[in-house]
């Protein structure tokens, strides 16, 4: 198989991959979810801030960047004023005209990724491609685990989660063939992808997932939960690269 379609591929599934454990974690108590949901935060801000924006300003400037990054935080913003809210903690009736913010989140930015590892790979940049994937990828893995953990913990059944957080990695690999088939056309936007996915998570960390792990008494153990995932994903993205 052509290497540029298998590094999509790969980063896709790594989305997949992440959502895997959080199958067995249906009955995790509501102390243990938070504590998952703060380490996981950790690593998506890790993985935003040592993956995707250095990636991103590698490739352009801090202009770019900026906007970039704004305008996933924009687009987030008007997702979550559009969608309805509920309290989080009702599990009698899940996502029945609920908030569906992270799982709508996590698909909304995996377009400006997946667009962004193709044409990563169709510009034919010395390894360029690799290391937009490696970055993305990383960072879908406690994605898929962070869509995955919210779904099952809130009464969704452990196969339906996965479906669910298969589907956004589908999409990721979906926008990933056409930046590879159309590279020329979208190469100049791929650092705005980079910066989008990296303002869109984190909007959805400090929004979403640190309210969330702070808000039942459980605030020094998410804490440190949450530097743990930091510093697990700085270790990674270090002695992997």
């Amino acid at each position: 198989m052509d290497p540029m379609y298998t590094g999509s591929i790969i980063s896709s599934l790594c989305t997949i991959a992440g959502a895997v454990p959080a199958m067995f974690l249906q009955h995790i108590s509501h102390r243990g979810r938070d504590i998952l949901l703060a380490y996981t935060a950790g690593i998506m801000v890790a993985a935003s801030t040592y993956g995707l924006i250095p990636s991103a300003m590698k490739l352009s400037n801090i202009y770019v960047l900026t906007i970039g990054v704004l305008l996933g935080t924009i687009a987030l913003t008007f997702l979550d004023s559009c969608l309805p809210h509920i309290e989080l903690e009702r599990k009698e009736h899940p996502f029945q005209g609920g908030q569906p913010l992270l799982l709508i989140a996590m698909a909304f930015h995996n377009i400006p990724e997946g667009l962004s590892v193709g044409v990563s790979y169709g510009s034919h940049v010395a390894d360029l491609g690799p290391l937009v994937s490696f970055a993305i990828g990383l960072q879908n893995v406690p994605e898929g685990f962070l869509v995955a953990l919210y779904l099952v913990s809130h009464g969704v059944k452990p196969i339906y989660a996965l479906l669910c957080t298969a589907s956004t990695g589908i999409l990721e690999l979906a926008f990933g063939i056409i930046g590879i088939s159309f590279a020329g056309q979208f190469s100049a936007i791929v650092p705005y992808g980079l910066a989008f996915a990296a303002g869109a998570m984190l909007f959805v960390v400090y929004k979403e997932l640190i309210p969330e792990s702070h808000g039942d008494g459980n605030e020094r153990s998410a804490t440190f939960s949450f530097i743990g995932g930091l510093l697990t994903m700085i270790a990674l993205t270090h002695f992997i690269r």
